[in-house]
């Protein structure tokens, strides 16, 4: 009979808050007016839609690792971190072109780094939520001092410039957060999940072994519109309560909303639903962005922050939806 032992384990801490954050845009702002052609549409039409004016889109040598080192360095400045206790990085990304090595082991050796935890995340619009409720777990349980976590896409590539039920809303950029050890908690419990019976209202219209095979074209990004609409405004709204719930809040305590940008009538009418309060700052940051999936929401709060808009111990409620329709949230009190 083996002897009883005793295992060891990292000693917990109480809690976990966002030091910082970083942003990097695609480098090419386009209007409404470059992309109306192909698909027999107009600025006001896009305007009224989907509230975007331009977004950004990265030129062909800019690549979604580029984006990402970017903003990595920005967030890891801001955070003032020694980079040895740099201990993760989570990226999430639909867009990075090569399925293996993963975007986040090239990011950990790209800044200097390259023993780290690192892997990447497919959860789409939802993926910066999903790697901050990762980033938390593994701080709390003594696993990681700091953790890294991005989103990032070139969802540019992935766009079939006829298609008119997403192609003019996307945009390209990262956004990264550095995310330590807080003597109570600074990030609430994450609500997280997924809508598999609908896996197929965000989806690629094709595969790569298709493309390589010729019988498919270059896979694109499409959707279904009035189903992620209908679906955005009433689960999430639903979601954030929870969320609240959860951490002891209620919409009262909420200072800052920041919604995944996925089209601004969604925004409006999450707000709406929700019954923020009138001085409650809400990211809007898809106006001259367009969405960015992953890197949504850290891109839109970082936009508020650099403007000045929020403050430092403001109660921030972030919610990611998308692709698969997979979801998750958290409560923040900002650095």
């Amino acid at each position: 009979m083996a002897a009883r032992v005793s295992l060891q384990h990292r000693p917990a801490v109480p809690g976990s808050q966002v030091l910082a954050y970083g942003a990097a845009r695609g480098d090419l702002v386009v209007p409404n007016d470059d992309l109306v052609g192909p698909i027999d549409s107009s600025d006001e039409w896009i305007r009224q839609r989907t509230g975007i004016i331009t977004r950004t889109r990265a030129s062909k040598d800019v690549g979604v690792k580029d984006l990402s080192l970017t903003a990595a360095k920005e967030a890891i400045e801001s955070s003032g971190i020694d980079l040895e206790t740099l201990d993760a990085i989570i990226v999430s990304t639909i867009s990075f072109p090569y399925p293996t090595p993963s975007l986040a082991t090239l990011l950990a050796g790209e800044l200097g780094r390259p023993d780290v935890i690192a892997y990447d995340i497919s959860a789409a619009c939802a993926g910066f939520a999903y790697g901050i409720g990762q980033a938390d777990a593994l701080i709390r349980t003594g696993a990681a001092r700091h953790v890294l976590v991005i989103g990032a896409e070139k969802l540019s590539d992935f766009v079939s410039p006829t298609d008119r039920s997403i192609s003019f809303l996307l945009g390209d950029g990262a956004g990264a957060a550095i995310v330590g050890p807080s003597d109570e908690p600074k990030i609430g419990p994450t609500v997280w999940g997924s809508d598999g019976d609908s896996w197929d209202t965000i989806r690629m219209t094709g595969s790569m072994i298709d493309f390589r095979d010729g019988t498919g074209d270059w896979p694109t990004l499409e959707q279904d519109g009035r189903t992620v609409f209908r679906w955005a405004v009433w689960h999430t709204a639903q979601k954030v309560r929870e969320m609240l719930d959860a951490s002891g809040l209620s919409v009262e305590d909420v200072d800052v909303f920041v919604p995944h940008q996925a089209n601004m009538r969604i925004v409006d009418e999450l707000a709406k639903q929700l019954q923020l309060r009138e001085d409650v700052v809400i990211g809007r940051d898809i106006a001259e962005t367009g969405n960015t999936s992953a890197a949504s929401i850290p891109l839109a709060t970082h936009r508020l922050i650099q403007e000045g808009a929020v403050r430092s111990g403001d109660v921030l409620v972030q919610f990611g939806f998308g692709a698969g329709l997979a979801y998750a949230g958290q409560v923040l009190v900002l650095p």
